[in-house]
């Protein structure tokens, strides 16, 4: 069973960033995605179990970044330029496929998810 734990959350004003955090055992590719009020969970970001691969949905590229240090089995997410439609509970997973995967089902385990809330 893998277990995963999300950190890093909290409230920040539009322009502002934040790094979120995962704390995650195994050689898994990871992902995060996010839920908004109302709103289906969507995907944010990828990357492969080396960290040689990212991807990222176009609503977030330039502003964040998604890496990993194996050494510490950490994934980080690093948000910057943030604006209220930013705000969501993030989640991070893992999936066995070895490379950055943009749909849920490709995930076998997920963290609790982290809220994140961007003010005007």
């Amino acid at each position: 069973q893998v277990q995963l734990v999300e950190s890093g959350g909290g409230l920040v004003q539009a322009g502002g960033s934040l790094r979120l955090s995962c704390a995650a055992s195994g050689r898994y590719a990871m992902g995060w995605f996010r839920q908004a009020p109302g709103k289906e969970r969507e995907f944010v970001a990828g990357i492969s179990w080396l960290g040689g691969s990212t991807r990222y949905a176009d609503s977030v590229k330039g502003r964040f970044t998604m890496s990993r240090d194996n050494a510490k089995n950490t994934v980080y997410l690093q948000m910057n330029s943030l604006n209220p439609e930013d705000t969501a509970v993030y989640y991070c997973a893992a999936s066995i496929i070895n490379s950055p995967r943009t749909t849920q089902g490709e995930y076998a385990y997920w963290g609790q998810g982290t809220q994140v809330t961007v003010s005007s």
